[in-house]
């Protein structure tokens, strides 16, 4: 089995630097739609035979995309949904980024993993329903030759990903990023998930 974390391609969202992580607005730019071609012609390549995707308009974009081009059905699941930002929900000002940012160093740094946005989701919320589903994921397929992408978003990959990769923490990410439709590879083994290639990176050996 092999699971292909992928972000979505670049979105109106991004260039407006607006907080979307809710409901269908904002969908793939042009360039965000030739990303996603363009992941879906080094896929072909693959025998992908399941896709699932985020529900939020610019994932799904780039699953109907990915979905068309390698003939394969996709699913939306919750679970790969990008964390609820609250109250500043829709917001592209300063002091709404800064909020934001606040909140990944309260989680990241200063392991306050209850700590939300009002009215948003805390890293609890996010690792309660996206941990179940990948760990589900890899236990239904683990002694298949399955090949299955999950098309979901950076800031709940950067979250969540160094919980169920072994080799991988957050200093990782932050120097390589997730670039827009950066494709992640990771593989079962006795020891759990390990990410065999980070986008172009090979990782360090587990």
């Amino acid at each position: 089995m092999k699971l292909y974390f992928v972000r979505h391609g670049e979105s109106e969202a991004n260039l407006l630097r607006e907080i979307s992580n809710r409901g269908t607005r904002h969908g793939l730019t042009a360039k965000g739609r030739e990303q996603a071609t363009a992941l879906a012609q080094a896929l072909s390549r693959e025998a992908i035979q399941h896709i699932y995707t985020s529900p939020l308009l610019r994932a799904v974009q780039t699953a109907e995309i990915l979905a068309g081009r390698l003939n394969v059905p996709f699913q939306t699941a919750d679970a790969l949904r990008e964390f609820d930002c609250g109250f500043v929900e829709g917001r592209s000002d300063t002091a709404a980024w800064e909020i934001h940012s606040r909140i990944h160093e309260s989680w990241l740094r200063n392991g306050e993993r209850d700590a939300r946005i009002d009215g948003g989701e805390s890293f609890n919320d996010i690792r309660q329903r996206f941990i179940p589903f990948v760990e589900g994921m890899a236990q239904a397929f683990a002694a298949s030759e399955s090949i299955i992408v999950l098309v979901g978003h950076g800031g709940t990959y950067r979250c969540m990903l160094p919980l169920i990769l072994r080799n991988i923490d957050d200093a990782f990410i932050v120097k390589h990023g997730i670039s827009y439709t950066c494709a992640i590879v990771a593989e079962p083994t006795h020891r759990g998930l390990v990410c065999t290639r980070w986008g172009p990176v090979l990782p360090p050996t587990p």
